[in-house]
């Protein structure tokens, strides 16, 4: 369990760092006040950074919170394993290669290609969506074999931590639509540039934070 604590709270310090050191590829002291004043690009660019930042933190709480009543629950003489399904290590794969293509939109909305943002938004969330897919089908494989949540606590945490982690997604997937419509309407790189880094280091800790959860689960 402290393990599990520790990579967690590295993960958060590790997402917090990279908010503050970049500001968002935005020197503050190269910006124009006179501009800033009238536009309030830096307040807003701030107050979204520092929201993510903000959720982040009770996120990784939250996630850490589950993880450790999952450890401590095991503990406990009516505990069984639950056996996972083989196809959790093909739907992990798909949300490393989501997060790969959230990265290199991410690179083209920072170089200003905005030609490659329709593509990288579009594979970025196909991909989400077959990792949550394969989430339900690994659900649906359980229950098959007689795996419900109240025949043994192993297998209410799984459906719970598995539910948390893709309700995180989901909501991460409502921006990322948004954002997606706006490119398919013709915005430029630079106006959701914002939007596309913010998207991009959410989607980063949540694959992390799943790693995290994956490997405790199969490890107990």
């Amino acid at each position: 369990m402290t393990i599990t604590l520790v990579f967690l709270g590295a993960i958060m310090v590790t997402v917090i760092s990279w908010l503050l050191k970049q500001t968002l590829n935005t020197e503050p002291w190269v910006s124009d006040p006179a501009a800033d004043a009238v536009s309030g690009t830096s307040l807003d660019t701030s107050n979204k950074t520092m929201g993510l930042t903000t959720f982040l933190a009770v996120a990784t709480s939250i996630f850490a919170l589950f993880i450790s009543a999952y450890t401590l629950r095991m503990q406990e003489p009516d505990w069984r394993p639950l056996a996972e399904p083989a196809l959790l290590w093909f739907n992990t794969a798909i949300l490393v290669l989501a997060s790969i293509a959230y990265h290199w939109t991410r690179n083209a909305a920072v170089s200003g290609n905005t030609a490659r943002l329709k593509p990288g938004l579009l594979i970025s969330g196909v991909l989400t969506i077959m990792f949550l897919g394969g989430q339900l089908i690994a659900w649906q494989q359980l229950i098959a074999g007689g795996f419900y949540v109240w025949t043994n606590p192993a297998n209410a945490f799984f459906y719970l931590l598995t539910a948390v982690h893709g309700v995180h997604l989901l909501g991460g997937l409502w921006v990322w639509a948004r954002c997606t419509t706006k490119v398919w309407t013709g915005a430029e790189a630079d106006s959701v540039r914002l939007s596309i880094e913010l998207c991009t280091v959410y989607w980063h800790f949540l694959l992390l934070v799943w790693i995290v959860m994956f490997g405790v689960l199969l490890s107990t």
